[in-house]
């Protein structure tokens, strides 16, 4: 093994790593609104938002988060739509997961009481404030798994923004593969970064889980 290499490109694997931390926490936050949205939308007593809500989920896991990222990238300047590649990288990245953090939403506050929910519309509460303000402070221990899960996956996910020239961490470590012809070393390195960062996550959501039992 050439610990020299590995020494050298360290500092370059570090910020290609913030990167990636980057594109996954903006990335999980849209995904977060968006699934907010999509759930409100399909508990929805209006039938069209429901079918909206349901269609975009379909589409969205039903397709390769890889051709939503070329379609919006490659795609989008066809429509007017020019973004850079960071950009396009957290947009695609945060749709793609919005449908799959919407149905961990749903599937919690399936668990709530519906007593709460009428109770709430009983003294004049909108659904989308009975939502806000009700259903989802009491789901949130729920969701902190199901959502740590789709962290995870995003983390490590983000490896597909390397396709639209996003300097990330496999885009860098493609990079030193193609000039030092050491893919063991370069690969090594990427993915003791990436279990730092899913493991970080980790410890996140014990943490959270365990303040939520506490109460």
């Amino acid at each position: 093994m050439d610990l020299d290499l590995i020494q050298r490109t360290f500092p370059f694997f570090l910020e290609a790593a913030w990167i990636t931390v980057q594109v996954s926490v903006l990335a999980l936050l849209l995904g977060f609104v968006v699934a907010i949205v999509l759930v409100a939308a399909r508990l929805s007593t209006v039938f069209i938002f429901r079918c909206l809500s349901r269609l975009y989920v379909s589409v969205f896991r039903g397709t390769p988060c890889l051709v939503q990222l070329f379609i919006i990238y490659f795609g989008g300047p066809q429509i007017g739509l020019e973004l850079e590649p960071l950009t396009a990288g957290v947009i695609g990245l945060g749709l793609n997961i919005a449908a799959y953090m919407a149905e961990s939403i749903r599937g919690a506050i399936a668990n709530v009481d519906p007593g709460q929910v009428e109770a709430a519309r009983s003294i004049g509460f909108g659904r989308g404030q009975t939502l806000l303000l009700i259903t989802l402070p009491q789901t949130a221990k729920l969701m902190i798994r199901p959502l740590g899960v789709n962290a995870v996956a995003l983390i490590k996910g983000s490896a597909l923004v390397s396709t639209i020239s996003v300097v990330e961490l496999s885009y860098t470590a493609q990079r030193f593969i193609s000039s030092t012809y050491k893919p063991f070393e370069i690969f090594i390195v990427s993915a003791l970064l990436y279990i730092v960062m899913v493991y970080s996550v980790r410890l996140v959501v014990d943490y959270l889980d365990n303040r939520f039992a506490a109460r």
